[in-house]
């Protein structure tokens, strides 16, 4: 019985230590997919034949683990400049329970990103809901963890239930028209934004608490603005569980860039696990300004320079342990709607997709002369990460997860309080 407990043991800290330690959660925000199924748009498998079910054919044949979906507390359809309409600003409540009761049912994992506003949240937009505007930072706070606590209920009720939270949507900058900063400024209301996130956090506890919080942010390359935030965030009694970021190299600056603050964040933050839970890389429109690392001699603005671009993020990713998932964005994108029905804006042409003409709408996946992006994305969950070199399971420790060491040589022992050991016994850190 000893022998079978410890081989038990063993298996399940092999296990542990590959995918966790490498890389577990792989998939992409596919917000709206269901406005493309609306529209009356067919996606193709790479023999040209239907997908009757495109998660059901991304989970079985390319691999897909996790869907990131977005929520608005009333979406409005505009821009968040409030200049122009946006009919990708449609995710209400409904919409996205029919959206996450798929993914469960087809055995994925769903991601749900609350934005906390009727339109789009970033760095430069913080807007909080019409129907809450003019609340003191009190009532507000208190509105916002209502509010969630009702959405996970509905959505428990509903199987539904999320398996990571993100308690807002690139927050850098505030949430809700509570503005903070990266960095010191006088202006800044830390007790505000503070108070809402631990009323989101605390909701997403109380009604999903096996769920991963994220706390999302959109400068993954800035170290300093990083340290600072998150330094805030766990000093004022944020409870998450994740660190979040967005990272498109042409707005935040090359592999080499993101690998520096990656290092720093694990240095610094060894008790979060990180996410990129927002990425992709356009195939063929550039834009002509707005964009701020003329990135193309590295990646083209191809389907080749796309995969190449996902396959270099991927190696390096897979040399820090503690990046546990990767979500690429609008992978469903193929084409901006037809015949009057309006699914985005303006092709972008960043998704996985090409629409074949406007009469069938039926979108062949893209093909790049290595292969196609749906199948490279599984890579992510490979055991087989940059140096890692095979070893022994670690001896039994009560409450200890088997991970692989920042380094990427070695396993290591994590306790339950976060500290980590070598298979000596030797603290890391």
């Amino acid at each position: 019985m000893k022998k079978l407990l410890f081989l038990t043991f063993f298996l399940s800290a092999m296990l542990t230590a590959s995918a966790e330690g490498v890389g577990k959660y792989v998939g992409g925000d596919i917000s709206l997919l269901l406005r493309y199924e609306q529209a009356g748009d067919i996606y193709l498998d790479g023999d040209g034949k239907d997908i009757p079910d495109l998660i059901q054919w991304l989970r079985n044949s390319c691999g897909w683990n996790t869907f990131r979906v977005r929520l608005f507390v009333n979406p409005n359809g505009m821009s968040n400049d409030g200049k122009s309409e946006d009919p990708a600003v449609c995710q209400d409540l409904e919409y996205v329970k029919n959206l996450g009761k798929r993914i469960k049912d087809a055995g994925g994992l769903f991601m749900l990103d609350f934005h906390y506003s009727d339109t789009w949240v970033d760095a430069a937009h913080i807007q909080a809901p019409a129907a809450w505007k003019g609340l003191s930072d009190a009532n507000m706070a208190k509105k916002l963890g209502e509010y969630t606590t009702e959405c996970l209920e509905y959505l428990n009720a509903n199987g539904a239930t999320p398996d990571f939270v993100q308690v807002g949507n690139e927050i850098m900058y505030g949430l809700c028209d509570i503005k903070v900063w990266p960095y010191e400024n006088s202006q800044a209301n830390w007790t505000g934004f503070l108070g809402l996130l631990k009323a989101g956090c605390n909701a997403v506890r109380a009604k999903c608490p096996k769920a991963q919080i994220i706390i999302h942010t959109d400068r993954p390359t800035n170290s300093s603005y990083n340290t600072y935030f998150y330094n805030k965030l766990i000093n004022g009694g944020v409870d998450f569980d994740v660190i979040g970021l967005s990272y498109y190299p042409f707005w935040h600056g090359y592999l080499a860039s993101l690998k520096g603050a990656l290092g720093s964040l694990a240095t610094t933050f060894p008790q979060k696990k990180v996410q990129i839970v927002e990425s992709a890389y356009y195939f063929q429109y550039w834009p002509s300004s707005g964009i701020n690392y003329e990135t193309r001699s590295t990646w083209a603005s191809s389907p080749d320079g796309q995969y190449k671009f996902v396959k270099e993020l991927f190696a390096a990713l897979k040399s820090y342990p503690q990046v546990e998932g990767y979500s690429y964005w609008c992978p469903e994108e193929a084409g901006n709607g037809y015949n009057g029905f309006k699914v985005i804006a303006g092709w972008i042409n960043r998704g996985l997709w090409w629409p074949e003409n406007t009469s069938t709408k039926r979108h062949w996946p893209l093909k790049a002369s290595e292969g196609m992006v749906h199948y490279l994305m599984k890579d992510f969950l490979s055991k087989e990460a940059a140096g890692i070199s095979k070893a022994a399971a670690p001896a039994q420790h009560k409450n200890a997860t088997a991970r692989t060491v920042a380094n990427g040589k070695h396993i290591y022992i994590e306790k339950a309080d976060g500290k980590r050991y070598t298979l000596s016994g030797n603290q890391i850190y």
